[in-house]
């Protein structure tokens, strides 16, 4: 049985939106349980209202997803479980008000039934039974229930000055992770997400404050975003400038720290490189997303990136980015890399992706929860950013490497 931290001791940190109420009462999920084998497997969600479940499956990889529309679960991403049918699962924020469970099957499934029972007084109890299903079966039954399915809203734009005279340039702080999508995580629990968001208000605050720039976040909150979104939030606001904030991991860290700045290439710098794009390009599946209803924005933008200005302003503001931070962040051993993010995709848009660190790493873990450092390292990324303005501005070249 996986109990869940405290629901008041998450709401003195933030973590429950006031969407995720029942008249006065919050409904939260209050423990789960994962039983049975591999010719039925049971997945128990204790709950302390009645919330109606949206139950659908998603194929390549198997996934089982439960959308709860009034439930808060607390204290992040469940530990990989594998029991039965079940290779792991995870639940969380995937919109505003809006929580979900993906359950990764080991192969097709079925769904042999969803039920919720009385346990007590306070407590409901919603019961989910999988049981083995044939490849055919399981596509047809996906198929059949996927025009009632409700696709995810696309994320929020932000919203900009619409002073036509401000012509400040407009930055774009995008915030990895999110919602059920924790990221990485350190060796005391601490959660990607969190760490990467709470640079990221610090960066825009700072960005802010100093009044050259317009700048927008891609999620000011614990809300999950789509890639293709995050992508979109910087192409509608007509972005000079997107940096994504990340911090990575290893299974086997050796030693390995540091900040990485990364910028787009379809062929990937080195193994690394390759290894963490691919990673961090798997979010929308990790989040329970048909990758199949997304619209074609994300690969048409492939045909772009022959556009020579945005990759040289990117390999440009990476330049800077590590020069500006040296004296502040360690930086990795190969601080600057290549590979095929989804996020940096936009044409038109120069675009970074910062690794601050590895969560894997006790002494880059230390330096990422603290405060100290992250002023510091946030100031110094604003010199950065001011450094590439101001040599835009001039029309200045790409430096050596």
């Amino acid at each position: 049985m996986t109990r869940f931290a405290l629901i008041a001791l998450l709401a003195l940190l933030g973590a429950i939106p006031a969407a995720a109420q029942k008249g006065d009462r919050l409904i939260s999920a209050t423990a789960t349980q994962l039983g049975g084998d591999k010719s039925r497997t049971r997945l128990s969600i204790d709950l302390s209202d009645v919330a109606e479940p949206s139950v659908f499956t998603l194929a390549d990889p198997y996934r089982v997803i439960v959308d709860l529309p009034d439930v808060v679960f607390g204290g992040g991403a469940l530990p990989h479980q594998a029991r039965g049918l079940v290779s792991a699962y995870r639940y969380g924020l995937i919109a505003p008000g809006r929580s979900r469970v993906v359950v990764d099957a080991t192969g097709p499934v079925a769904v042999e039934q969803v039920r919720t029972v009385q346990i007590d007084k306070g407590r409901v109890r919603l019961v989910i039974d999988l049981v083995p299903a044939t490849r055919a079966a399981f596509l047809q039954k996906m198929q059949r229930d996927a025009p009632n399915v409700e696709q995810l809203p696309p994320a929020p734009t932000p919203k900009l000055s619409s002073d036509a005279s401000d012509d400040r340039p407009v930055v774009v702080v995008d915030p990895g992770h999110g919602g059920l999508d924790t990221g990485a995580m350190g060796a005391g629990g601490e959660e990607e997400k969190n760490v990467v968001l709470r640079f990221a208000t610090t960066l825009n605050n700072l960005l802010l404050e100093s009044g050259r720039y317009r700048v927008l976040m891609t999620r000011v909150d614990d809300n999950f975003v789509k890639l293709d979104d995050r992508v979109r939030i910087a192409r509608d606001a007509a972005a000079d400038l997107f940096i994504s904030i990340h911090a990575d991991s290893l299974a086997d860290p050796f030693g390995v720290r540091g900040a990485t700045v990364y910028t787009l290439s379809e062929t990937a710098s080195d193994a690394e490189a390759a290894r963490l794009a691919e990673k961090e390009n798997r979010a929308d599946v990790i989040a329970g997303v048909d990758l199949a209803s997304e619209t074609d924005d994300v690969a048409d933008i492939l045909i772009d990136l022959a556009r020579r200005e945005t990759k040289v302003f990117s390999m440009r503001f990476a330049h800077n980015l590590v020069t500006s931070v040296k004296p502040v962040i360690r930086l990795n051993k190969n601080p600057t890399r290549a590979a095929s993010f989804v996020v940096l995709k936009a044409p038109d848009v120069p675009s970074v992706l910062l690794e601050l660190g590895y969560m894997t790493s006790q002494e880059d873990l230390k330096l990422l929860t603290s405060p100290e450092w992250r002023d510091k390292a946030a100031a110094a990324m604003v010199r950065a950013i001011d450094g590439f303005f101001s040599a835009r501005s001039a029309g200045g070249m790409l430096p050596p490497g």
